[in-house]
């Protein structure tokens, strides 16, 4: 009771409702999310995947490079936000397909591009598309969830991952034999998610027409965020920091890592890379359900405190427990996003195309600049100072315990009614 009163800054029409009677989950439209998350992010993997395709054949500097990642990361990432903004106020159905397009746009100037310029301007074409797709394809996944958040966060998260893992593979079959011009080969995938996502469009607009119920009309003007609200999102964005700096650190350097440190040949690092990506799909499909069912504050003591004694232990392993342990590292770490997704979705009801645009983007932004200021800290000392450092990242878990806990409030305003 005394944790009740405690946590009275958080209103209760500032907690999000469970799940509603009469919403059953609309596993079609997950399904059709999820499988469009794999064609969206697998087309944005491929434009680092062909890097040095295109340093050799335009004699790009690796600040040139730099740029391009840049122009894809701040398009796809501060965009994200301002969609998810604009989306809660006037819902746009077949935005999800129009993203898709400017996508397909960017490939198809990136497979002609004749100058850095256009390489440039391709990179910042696939960035808006995710920039549009990413907040609101979470949000038909929260309306099409039944209330199952973060069962749904999470099949659409594992799409994503699965695309990111795919990418570079049909870059290495298809791009790098054939050269720039067939990156147009991935126009197919991108056509074949328009398609798709005109039907998910399709359901969204019959969802926004369907007749709400009259608490759910009521619930609907925005309120002013509270100051515990505030810092309780601002505790969930260095949660964010935490796991997607160290990520960083594993996806783009891993396999250097193990070059270095256990002489593997560079198919042997590969191999590693591809089972810690593995573990990163499977533990991002744990964690929804999981947080569903026990709580996603749990989820998130888990995932972010709960794995640092791995990763403090990973920089003074062997061989074998290094491939061992970043698999649990995986599994543990990946459980966390959408644990976090769905907590402020629930902490800012009415606001999910802000909250998912806000976390998503702030996940891309976190990943792209972790990435650039841990090379650039290998680059002054070495890749295996960035590991024994990174591995005191998980730390800020503890922040955890400054959030309120949402579960308890919600299932006892619920025997209240």
């Amino acid at each position: 009771m005394a944790t009740t009163l405690t946590e009275t800054h958080l209103t209760q029409c500032e907690i999000a409702p469970g799940k509603r009677a009469g919403n059953p989950t609309v596993l079609a439209i997950l399904f059709a999310i999820s499988f469009s998350h794999l064609l969206n992010d697998t087309i944005q993997s491929l434009i680092p995947a062909i890097y040095p395709l295109l340093k050799t054949s335009f004699h790009l500097s690796f600040v040139q490079v730099g740029l391009i990642t840049l122009a894809f990361q701040m398009t796809a990432s501060i965009l994200q936000p301002c969609v998810g903004l604009y989306t809660d106020r006037w819902p746009k159905p077949f935005s999800l397909a129009w993203g898709m397009g400017l996508t397909l746009g960017g490939l198809v100037l990136l497979s002609r591009a004749g100058s850095f310029h256009m390489i440039v301007l391709a990179a910042a074409l696939v960035g808006m598309g995710s920039s549009i797709f990413h907040p609101e394809s979470s949000r038909v996944a929260y309306l099409a969830s039944g209330g199952r958040h973060g069962f749904a966060q999470s099949l659409f998260q594992v799409g994503g991952n699965a695309g990111s893992s795919l990418g570079p593979l049909l870059a290495a079959l298809v791009v790098v034999p054939r050269g720039q011009a067939s990156v147009i080969w991935f126009s197919i995938p991108a056509l074949l998610g328009i398609g798709v996502l005109s039907g998910v469009g399709n359901w969204y607009r019959k969802h926004l027409a369907a007749p709400k119920p009259e608490a759910h009309r009521a619930a609907a003007p925005a309120k002013v965020l509270s100051g515990r609200v505030i810092f309780s999102l601002a505790i969930l964005g260095a949660l964010i920091f935490s796991k997607y700096f160290y990520l960083a650190g594993l996806v783009n350097y891993y396999t250097f890592y193990l070059i270095q440190k256990f002489h593997l040949s560079v198919q042997g690092a590969q191999y590693h890379l591809f089972l810690f990506l593995f573990a990163v799909a499977v533990g991002t499909l744990i964690g929804g359900p999981v947080g569903d069912r026990f709580g996603r504050k749990l989820v998130i003591w888990i995932s972010i405190l709960g794995v640092a004694p791995f990763t403090l232990a990973l920089p003074y392993s062997n061989l074998f427990w290094t491939g061992a342990l970043t698999v649990i590292i995986g599994v543990i770490l990946a459980s966390a996003f959408s644990a976090i997704l769905v907590y402020a979705q629930e902490l800012v009801p009415g606001k999910v195309g802000l909250i998912s645009g806000l976390f998503f983007g702030l996940a891309f932004g976190m990943a792209g600049v972790g990435s650039a200021l841990l090379g650039y800290l290998a680059d002054r000392t070495s890749i295996d100072y960035v590991f024994r450092l990174c591995a005191f990242l998980p730390l800020l878990g503890l922040l955890t315990g400054f959030l309120p806990n949402l579960d308890k409030r919600t299932s006892k305003s619920r025997g209240m009614l």
